[in-house]
């Protein structure tokens, strides 16, 4: 269902679409068990010990679905500090190992490029002001929403259609 002028537009991620249509996807891969199987994954959790282990075992749990990037966001303190990395999730486990991420509330997400490149800065998690986002889909009508935003003075760090959504609700919460 289209959301009116002004809201996204989603449906569920089919991932690894290197730019292709869905309609393309399914043709790619028509018959085989990959249409099933290829999507990005999201795990969160919120409790007493540390998120990272936690959320780094989720992850590879979901590694059989296939991914090109991975990333996780947990809160320290006040704030919520975040790490990316593009390929293995032992690439993301390296860049823990090296700026250590100490909390306990986090969310991780494994990521098939849809909109933009697959690159540290299209990564999941992406952040907007006091916004944390991961997302699983497509948002249609992303493009004109972002041109909006940075007509409006928005600043984007990637080409992904989810780093919108996170402007949108940061904007949403500053408007109160």
């Amino acid at each position: 269902e289209a959301a009116p002028h002004g809201g996204a537009e989603l449906r569920p991620c089919t991932g690894g679409s290197g730019g292709r249509s869905d309609d393309q996807l399914r043709v790619a891969f028509q018959g085989k068990k990959e249409v099933e199987t290829v999507m990005c994954g999201i795990v969160g959790y919120i409790g007493d010990q540390e998120a990272v282990p936690i959320l780094i075992d989720g992850l590879a749990k979901l590694e059989y679905r296939g991914y090109d990037s991975s990333g996780v966001a947990v809160m320290e303190g006040g704030s919520i500090a975040v790490r990316r990395s593009v390929g293995k999730l032992v690439n993301l486990q390296k860049s823990l190992k090296e700026h250590e991420l100490k909390g306990t509330i986090g969310i991780g997400h494994t990521r098939w490029a849809t909109h933009g490149a697959p690159n540290t800065e299209n990564a999941h998690p992406h952040q907007a002001g006091r916004v944390t986002l991961v997302h699983n889909g497509i948002i249609e009508n992303f493009a004109e929403l972002k041109a909006e935003l940075q007509a409006a003075g928005h600043v984007f760090e990637s080409q992904t259609d989810t780093e919108v959504v996170a402007h949108l609700i940061d904007q949403a919460l500053q408007a109160g």
